[in-house]
Order: C-alpha cells, then structure tokens, then sequence
C-alpha cells in the first residue's frame, strides 16, 4: 500500500522526469517526490531546441514542462544543478550535490536521459564546436547561427540524422552557408533507408544546404581557438567557421552500471533493460525514457526510443507503474521534424533491411504524401509528409498486423481506417 511515509526519487529533469512527478501526484501519491536534476534550469521539452526556440519563433520560457512554481505547490522537493554519483540498492539509497546528501527511496525511476555522442578527433577543443542536447547548447547555437547569417558564414555539421538536418534548415533560414558531412549515401538512412533519404536530400539541396555523403570528419583546423576548416577522410576540405558534432546520441547508463543494473547490448540500443512495467533487474527501480530499452511485442525485440513522445508517454507509465498499477508499456514510436516548408510525422519501427517494400500514397514529387514501410504484406511504420490527421489510423494499421493489399494502401481514395479489419 502506497502511502504518506513513502518516498519516491526521480533522477533526471527531463521530459520523462517531470511528468512522472506530475503523474505520481495526478494518481494520489502524498508521500515525498524527490526530482533531482544535474540542469540548473527548471525540466524542459527538447525538441524546440532544434527547432522553433532555435529559429527564434518561440520564446524560451515556452520550453518548460510546468511554471516553475508548480513544483512547490505540488510538494515536488525540486533539487537543480545537483548531480546523483551513486545508488546504493541494498540500503536503497541515492548519493547525490556537492556535499553528498544521502536519502532513502521506496521507489525510484532513472530517466537520465542521453547525451550526445562527441567527435573523436583532432580539433574538438577549438571555440566553435558544438552540440545541441541542451537548452544551453540551443541558446549559444542561436547566437552563432545569427551571426553565420549576417556574416555570410559557414558551418559544417557532421551528421544528416534529425538533429543535424533541422539545425541545416535553422542555418539556412539565418542566412547561413551550410555543408553537410554524412557517411551514408543519403540522410536519415538508418531511420528511412535509401528510398525516402533521397527525398530529404533534395529538400535541401534546393535551399542551399552542400551535402558531402560517402565520408567522416577526421579534423578541424583552426587558429587562435578559432575553427578555420574541417578535414574529412577522402582529403577534402571545408571552409568553416563554426562546426556541429550531430552523430547521435549514447543513453546515459553510468549510474545504472555503476549500480550493477542490467543493460542491453548494442542491437537492443544498449540501455538500462526494462519489463513491459518499465521495470529494471531490481524490482525497486524504473527506467524511462531514452535511458530505458523496453520489450515491445508488437516488434518483437527490445527497443530503445530517444524521441519527444517517449519520454512523454514514458515517465507516466512508470510512475504509475511504480504505484502498483497494472501497466503495459507498449506505445507505437512515434516522433516529427519540421524542416523549411516540410513538415512530416513518423510512426512504427522499421530500420534499414527489415522491410520489403516501400508503398507510397499521394504525391512524393509534391512532397505531400504518406509512405508505408511493408514487410510481407504488413505495415512496420509510416511517415505522412504535409499530409494530417492520419496519425491514428496508421497506428491501427501497424498495430493490426494485418495483411493489406498495397494497391489499396497506395490509392489516396481509398480510406486509409478501411483498411483495418
């Protein structure tokens, strides 16, 4: 039985964190939360970093889960700028500030989150390379990109996942000169595979952006701290002024190791392994968000999911999970992206080689269309490009696993919820 003498302790202020502690007190819980947080600013939504706080169209107090009263007149104990080195499980106690508080917890949830994979070469020390993770990387990005712009300067971002290839749009939209260095043949292969990164490589290019597929950065040059240039593998070089390091992001899991938690290999995204119950190998222990690889029987494998959806859907489910409700974690992935005039929402799971076909419904040319990854016969994901309001029934269809005639599928005519037995 839950009640007041309890205490539950939430480590990471993110998306998942926040709402968890929301939901706890949603549901009734009147013990203590603890929400601990490394960040100085108050919990805060990722995806305006990247874009609309990133191209000035949001302000940033928009960015914030709640008001940052909220938490004391929810009677959350709020810690910020406040690090947890280490849990101890079997006095079940977290370790955490500058002058090692200690508190005891009933229940905790891990929703640490991930931080962006570094650059391993010469020339990463120089003043003008960046990531985006934070909301401090976003603030000093759009300075940066503002005076790209009224400069007529040059970044090169290393990457053409999401992040690098929203950060390209902002850069071009200031009035930046944008190359683009991608290993692939085309971006978002890994997420879209060669027959829609294609598409996203247009786009683009029609706006200005260079791409330079087929090779990897292997140095920076610069001067006085300054960067000057950037080297890749094939001998080329790139005038530039300013570089982004975009080559993803690793779950952060030290502390779940550290506490001798169960984590997932590489295939299975290499994060703190969970139930269906958001549950770790210790049964007093959550993990949620993009920490957290979860079993998913729709796809049959585990799953680790860093999107904007997850964390919100996420942190929920394992607070009230962590209440001893009966709960299965089981949500469709699902994440968006706006670029220039482009704006596209993606559900299901279906990585490079796990598909047989791609169908694709209305217009590509236009870019206003649906596209359906099939594997014998059965819809894995979908992605609707300037195409709205679909989002439920192509949810249905890859939940349904059933059979569809891909004439059908691809005939905009034809209802997509018809479709659904």
């Amino acid at each position: 039985m839950v009640d007041a003498d309890q205490t539950f302790v939430i480590v990471g202020g993110g998306l998942a964190g926040a709402k968890a502690a929301e939901t706890l007190r949603a549901e009734g819980f009147t013990g203590r939360v603890i929400l601990i947080c490394d960040e100085r600013d108050h919990p805060y939504e990722r995806p305006p970093l990247s874009k609309g706080y990133l191209l000035g169209k949001e302000e940033r107090d928009s960015v914030f889960v709640h008001e940052p009263a909220w938490y004391a007149q929810h009677d959350i104990e709020l810690h910020l700028g406040e690090t947890v080195d280490a849990v101890d499980r079997t006095a079940k106690t977290v370790r955490f500030g500058a002058d090692g508080t200690l508190v005891r917890y009933d229940k905790l949830l891990l929703a640490t989150g991930a931080e962006p994979r570094r650059l391993d070469i010469p020339g990463t020390d120089l003043a003008g390379v960046h990531h985006l993770r934070r909301l401090a990387h976003a603030e000093r990005l759009k300075h940066v990109l503002t005076a790209l712009g009224r400069d007529n300067g040059h970044i090169v971002i290393a990457g053409a996942g999401w992040i690098g290839l929203e950060v390209a749009a902002a850069a071009r939209e200031y009035g930046a000169e944008v190359t683009v260095v991608e290993p692939g043949q085309t971006p978002l292969h890994g997420v879209l595979g060669p027959e829609l990164g294609g598409l996203f490589a247009e786009l683009h290019r029609e706006h200005g952006v260079r791409f330079h597929f087929g090779a990897k950065l292997t140095e920076i040059v610069g001067q006085d701290g300054m960067v000057l240039a950037a080297r890749t593998d094939d001998g080329e070089e790139h005038p530039a002024h300013d570089v982004l390091a975009a080559i993803g992001a690793a779950p952060r899991i030290g502390l779940a190791e550290a506490a001798g938690l169960e984590i997932a290999d590489r295939a299975h995204g290499a994060g703190v392994v969970v139930d269906e119950h958001l549950r770790t190998s210790d049964p007093d222990i959550y993990a949620a968000g993009d920490v957290a690889s979860f079993p998913h029987a729709l796809f049959g494998t585990h799953l680790r999911v860093e999107h904007w959806a997850n964390a919100l859907n996420g942190g929920p489910a394992a607070a009230r999970a962590m209440l001893g409700r009966d709960v299965t974690y089981d949500r469709v992935p699902y994440f968006f992206s706006d670029q220039y005039d482009l704006g596209m929402e993606y559900s299901g799971w279906a990585p490079a080689g796990s598909y047989d076909e791609v169908v694709i419904r209305g217009d590509a040319g236009k870019r206003e269309f649906i596209a359906f990854w099939i594997k014998e016969g059965r819809v894995l994901a979908g992605m609707n490009v300037n195409v709205w309001d679909v989002t439920d029934p192509i949810q249905k269809l890859i939940r349904s696993k059933a059979q569809v005639n891909t004439e059908a599928l691809a005939d905009p005519h034809v209802p997509l919820e018809r479709l659904v037995s």
